[in-house]
Formats: structure tokens, sequence, C-alpha cells
């Protein structure tokens, strides 16, 4: 299979990536960039019910006033960050 690259900014974007994963062949990263959409894709799909149940949450916590305010978004996703898990 051949594949033609229409528009440059693609083709720089795989170059790139042959370079940083010391790749031997566009092929290797191009094979690379699939084993990694389909593992996000596994992964996804398997946590699809717990992912909608957080986002139903969140949902709810909006819609009775308990979201964070725009201007303390940074500071509050930093502590959420800084705190182990």
């Amino acid at each position: 299979m051949n594949v033609e690259m229409r528009d440059a900014a693609p083709e720089a974007r795989i170059k790139k990536q042959l370079q940083a994963t010391g790749s031997a062949c566009v092929e290797e990263v191009l094979l690379g960039m699939l084993e990694t959409q389909e593992e996000q894709n596994r992964r996804l799909s398997e946590n699809r019910e717990a992912i909608n149940a957080k986002i139903r949450r969140g949902i709810s916590q909006l819609k009775r006033g308990q979201g964070i305010p725009e201007d303390q978004l940074d500071a509050h996703l930093a502590d959420v960050k800084a705190k182990p898990e």
C-alpha cells in the first residue's frame, strides 16, 4: 500500500516521530501509532460506564452550583495534580 500525503504538515509530524522514536522506517512509526490508538480505544471501551458515571456526577454537581469558578480553576487543578493518588 502506498500512502500519499497531500499536506506537508502530517508528513512533517510523521518525520518528527520517526526521529523521536528512532524507528527504522515510516511503517514502524505508523504501526506504533496504530497500536497506541487501538490501546486507547480499548481502554475507553472497557471504562465507558465509569467515565459516563463521572460525567453524570459532574453535571449533577454543576446543576447544584458546586462547580469551581473559572478564576479558581487553575489553582484547583494544580492542587489536584499535587496530591498523591
